[in-house]
């Protein structure tokens, strides 16, 4: 290792800086209904959110960072200006997004940052299929399953509890909803958060600074500085920025209380825990975004506001090629002047 060479810092800040985003668009996931019901402050909401999705990172394994790492692209052309491209995209995309107070998923935007800039180094051939196969399923899973699941669990609470007094249900609803939030966070640690910190770590072993062998293995141990570090500026993100993605979810798609946001919560964390334990990636977003539609549809179809959830659909169809563009045209251009 003869030290730090200046595109790995360029390459680094452009993961921290996607962070910084992801905290903008994607860890307020965990936070909007929590939020949005008034069972937890703004502030104790983000607290408890970075805490639960360090523990959901540090426990998670790498199954999902792992699919990211190999599965998307081969192996063979992801070096520093494929992740480099990859991060431009997110954060170009995702911040035009934000702007317009849309969620978007980060996940998909690295997924089609990675395949765009593979594919300008070395043509279609360098997609892994087996990898797309789990990112196929992974839109079943956060997008059927993710508001099928959160459907279903409202029902179940409006049979269960049909006969309970509405001012007893909010205040038990209230207490189960910050375990629902805290289990969220969990999730996206154990999922989402796991890609950007994979990432680091690989930029980290790119530019020589720690071993490349740790990444042959079937699982990896990342340094907890990076997870700290990771943590701390998804966490800068949210408290800058955060307010304007849990404004769009917990107040424009549809009226919660805290019994709806218990549902939402439990339903998108169960349908991401799966998808972590099989190495699937799928985007929180999505899946807690449907989970809040199940949950409307279910007092009535009219009780979502769909002109706002189509506008989120929109983003989520234009994530793949925009971003895939970006990384495409970055990396020949870096490729160009190389």
């Amino acid at each position: 290792m003869d030290g730090i060479s200046f595109g790995l810092i360029v390459v680094l800040l452009l993961i921290l800086w996607g962070e910084f985003v992801n905290g903008w668009t994607d860890a307020p996931n965990a936070m909007a209904t929590v939020v949005s019901t008034r069972v937890l402050s703004p502030v104790q909401a983000m607290v408890m959110t970075v805490v639960f999705n360090m523990v959901g990172v540090l426990l998670a394994g790498t199954a999902v960072a792992l699919t990211i790492g190999k599965g998307i692209v081969d192996p063979s052309v992801i070096d520093l200006t494929t992740i480099g491209s990859a991060m431009l995209g997110i954060i170009i995309f995702s911040t035009g997004a934000w702007f317009f107070g849309l969620p978007t998923s980060e996940s998909h935007a690295l997924i089609a940052g990675l395949a765009g800039a593979g594919f300008a180094k070395a043509g279609v051939s360098v997609l892994v299929w087996a990898g797309w196969k789990k990112v196929l399923i992974g839109l079943g899973f956060s997008t059927l399953l993710g508001f099928g699941v959160g459907f279903i669990l409202m029902f179940l609470i409006y049979r269960l509890f049909a006969r309970i007094e509405a001012s007893k249900g909010r205040k038990i609803f209230g207490k189960a909803q910050i375990l629902s939030s805290a289990f969220m966070a969990f999730s996206h640690g154990t999922n989402d958060g796991q890609k950007f910190i994979g990432v680091f770590a690989l930029a980290l072993a790119l530019g020589g600074i720690i071993p490349m062998e740790v990444f042959a293995a079937k699982s990896f141990s990342v340094p907890f500085w990076i997870i700290l570090i990771c943590s701390l500026m998804m966490a800068l993100g949210t408290a800058f920025g955060g307010w304007k993605i849990m404004k769009t979810m917990g107040f424009k798609m549809t009226k919660l209380e805290p019994v709806h946001g218990f549902a939402a919560e439990t339903g998108a964390a169960l349908t991401i825990e799966v998808a972590s334990r099989l190495g699937i990636p799928l985007s929180t977003t999505h899946t807690i975004n449907t989970a809040i539609m199940g949950v409307g549809a279910t007092k009535r179809l009219s009780a979502v506001r769909w002109g706002v959830s189509g506008q989120m659909i929109f983003a989520w169809i234009i994530t793949f090629p925009v971003c895939a563009l970006i990384a495409y045209l970055t990396t020949k251009l870096v490729m160009f002047f190389s």
